[in-house]
């Protein structure tokens, strides 16, 4: 899979762009704040439907506007696809597919990308959140039915956080909260869904992101992942019945502290997950150098998973401001890693941070105007 053109509207900095792209490794060249990156994170939406820098959609809108515009041409093999966007700063959001009305939120049906950016170090060293959306993004690209369950357990814990606050301040008794057993229900059936499919995530990516560890360290740590649920799930592998039967119980026997605390204290968006190297927590042991290593290995070890899956062929492989943060022989390492990628979105501030083997496709991005370079 790859882009093939890409267009923009009134998106970020851009008041409109049109760039046709080949096949192959896209260098996107510019000083900071130019709209490098504000143009792969264009693409990038289209496939995870948010944003790697912002929480909210209208800041990708262009200050004075009312709505952007993305729209973007995929080849994969024989087949065309076009997918339109507009997100607009009132109302709801509008797609197409193939000029016809769509459901954005079936995009990622339709391409899939693995994006990387110096935020990223937040996975091994910030807090369980980044750790859970990269997880979570990850399974709704692997299985996109799962952005809805996402969405619905997310309002099912709003609904029983509200609960508990009420039962907080209330004088009936916590036995008589009848309505809370049936958000109990409805948060374990979506929850378990989602903790046994983060399971099997971590489960598979184990092997590819060791092999991506070798391939841009130049050694084995003996990188790692372990789930660490909220949720003492049993041994081995949990089916959901299972998973849903454990959820339960826990917030059957804690409700008295959920309801003194007016909140939901178990569940996947209490869940993190351990990265190690030779069986010490990357947090706070590995180096600068193995901290990026380990990085990198995850979003490459990604992508070579759903390589491995995906009847659409490869995603694409973006690295926005990476190359600049590497040392030489890690720049190269990375380079031969992702270079048989089908297509590749690469951002840097100065030509000399690619190694020149990726060098195939050059623009310069200069106060939102996009050009292909000279040779």
């Amino acid at each position: 899979m790859r882009v093939s053109s890409i267009s923009l509207r009134d998106f970020r900095n851009y008041a409109e762009a049109d760039i046709t792209i080949e096949q192959g490794c896209v260098v996107l060249v510019g000083s900071n704040g130019q709209g490098k990156t504000n143009l792969i994170e264009a693409i990038n939406f289209l496939a995870t439907l948010g944003s790697h820098r912002s929480s909210t959609e209208s800041a990708m809108i262009r200050t004075g506007e009312d709505a952007a515009i993305i729209r973007v041409h995929l080849a994969h093999d024989d087949r065309q696809i076009l997918l339109e966007a507009q997100l607009n700063r009132e109302g709801p959001n509008k797609a197409q597919f193939n000029r016809s009305t769509a459901r954005l939120r079936d995009f990622p049906r339709y391409i899939a990308t693995v994006l990387f950016a110096p935020e990223d170090l937040l996975l091994i060293r910030g807090d369980p959140a980044s750790r859970r959306r990269f997880l979570d993004e990850l399974i709704v690209t692997r299985t996109p039915r799962l952005s809805s369950i996402l969405s619905d357990y997310e309002r099912a814990l709003k609904q029983r956080n509200t609960l508990l606050k009420t039962a907080r301040f209330s004088e009936a008794s916590v036995g008589k909260l009848s309505t809370l057993d049936i958000w109990d229900d409805r948060l374990a059936t979506l929850g378990s869904e989602i903790m046994v499919e983060r399971q099997r995530l971590v489960r598979d990516l184990a092997g590819p992101v060791a092999a991506a560890y070798e391939s841009i360290a130049g050694a084995d740590h003996h990188p790692e992942l372990l789930m660490k649920e909220s949720v003492l799930l049993p041994l081995g592998d949990s089916t959901i019945d299972q998973t849903t039967q454990a959820f339960l119980a826990v917030l059957n026997s804690n409700r008295a502290t959920e309801v003194e605390r007016g909140m939901t204290l178990y569940g996947p968006h209490r869940d993190d997950v351990e990265f190690s190297l030779n069986s010490l927590p990357t947090k706070g042991y590995a180096s600068h150098g193995e901290t990026w290593s380990f990085a990198l290995s995850l979003r490459l070890g990604a992508a070579r998973l759903l390589r491995a899956e995906s009847v659409l062929g490869d995603p694409i492989l973006i690295l926005d401001d990476v190359f600049a943060e590497l040392d030489a022989s890690r720049r190269e390492r990375l380079a031969s890693a992702v270079s048989d990628f089908e297509q590749i979105f690469i951002t840097a501030a100065v030509v000399e941070d690619v190694p020149a083997a990726l060098l195939q496709h050059v623009f310069r991005v200069e106060r939102g105007t996009i050009a292909r370079a000279l040779k």
